[in-house]
């Protein structure tokens, strides 16, 4: 790997500290009459996000310097860690059980979700298994099976807590490591097959997951039980029109939306300031996933292709299932939208991830 460094890259910097910027606004008009009926303190879930913000951003500048080798170094350790956290949230009295999946952490007044660490732990290992490995990834057994394994292991344990939407990115982002570090088609066609196969498994085993099939295809067969989220999200993109109703002055976050600041935060954005503001915030996406494949494809090492395509994934799928299940395009699944979302882990976790990619770029030739 070449040693000479040079600057970050400024515009990817931009593009995240304004998406973050928008976020902490957003957050704050979504949650303030919630947190006041709550905590009689509109800015409680806005202070909240303030904090972690600043820890994330000031973790973002300082991975941005250490040099991302050091992630291969302590691939292993990291993910063993993550595996331990996995498996102390399902132990009852240690994990803490909200909105029906036992996926957090107590820790003071605070609570961590180790599932998202696992999915930059896994980014990470899965990074340097396919840098040291590329040239077995095209035998099924040698290269694709072992790599697979890696993938499914949490994924089965994050599906035990139950949180399918946390696994869903982990084993999409993975896939499309795998994908690139040109595994077979043939092969991903029969794991498209079995993939499938279990999916419908997956749903069938669980009630609360065919109610969100059922309201997905037709959320007025039960307006006000599975398919109350969708429609109440719909009832907010709609009216926001061209420009919106004004920044502050949704309607749907009066109780109408259940916990608006989280997963369906685009729909409030999207209700205040319109599809001028929501496009703003789509466009500055695609500006950053443009710009970390850039990184990735100019990467000095395998190691650093994967890393940030890894990272890059993990946030474009993000988006898209969020985006999805707000507009109504995917069923509910619980998965928060980067930099904007209210969410300590998350937003620590995503902020954290571009100081990988961010020192990724500082040795990239494009």
């Amino acid at each position: 790997m070449s040693t000479k460094r040079s600057t970050p890259d400024f515009f990817l910097i931009i593009v995240t500290l304004s998406l973050l910027t928008i976020g902490l606004i957003m957050v704050y008009s979504a949650s303030a009459v919630w947190a006041t009926y709550k905590f009689n303190d509109s800015f409680f879930f806005a202070k909240r996000q303030l904090l972690f913000a600043g820890l994330g951003v000031c973790a973002m500048f300082v991975i941005m310097n250490i040099d991302y080798w050091m992630w291969r170094t302590w691939a292993k350790p990291i993910v063993i860690i993550c595996f331990v956290m996995l498996v102390l949230v399902l132990i009852p009295g240690v994990g803490l059980v909200r909105n029906g999946s036992q996926s957090w952490i107590g820790v003071g007044a605070f609570s961590i979700q180790p599932s998202e660490f696992m999915k930059f732990a896994m980014i990470i290992f899965l990074a340097k298994y396919l840098s040291e490995n590329q040239k077995k990834i095209t035998s099924f057994r040698k290269g694709m099976l072992p790599a697979l394994l890696l993938v499914f292991l949490p994924f089965g344990i994050i599906m035990m807590q139950p949180d399918l939407g946390t696994g869903t990115v982990l084993v999409g982002t993975c896939l499309v490591m795998i994908f690139v570090s040109g595994a077979k088609v043939s092969h991903f066609a029969g794991l498209g097959l079995l993939g499938v196969a279990g999916f419908v498994g997956l749903v069938l085993s669980a009630p609360y997951r065919i109610k969100r099939i059922t309201s997905f295809l037709n959320p007025w067969e039960d307006p006000l039980g599975s398919g109350f989220q969708i429609i109440q999200s719909l009832y907010a993109i709609g009216p926001g029109g061209l420009l919106g109703l004004g920044l502050g002055q949704s309607r749907q976050k009066f109780f109408y939306l259940p916990e608006p600041q989280t997963d369906f935060i685009f729909a409030i954005l999207a209700e205040e300031l319109g599809f001028i503001g929501g496009t703003l915030v789509l466009l500055l996406f695609s500006l950053l996933l443009w710009r970390g494949i850039k990184v990735a494809l100019g990467a000095p090492d395998l190691y650093g292709t994967f890393l940030a395509l890894g990272i890059i994934s993990m946030v474009a799928i993000q988006v898209m299932i969020n985006i999805g299940v707000v507009t109504g395009l995917m069923p509910v699944t619980g998965i928060t939208l980067p930099f904007l979302s209210y969410g300590g882990s998350s937003l620590t976790l995503m902020l954290a991830a571009v100081g990988v990619l961010l020192n990724v770029s500082r040795y990239s030739r494009y």
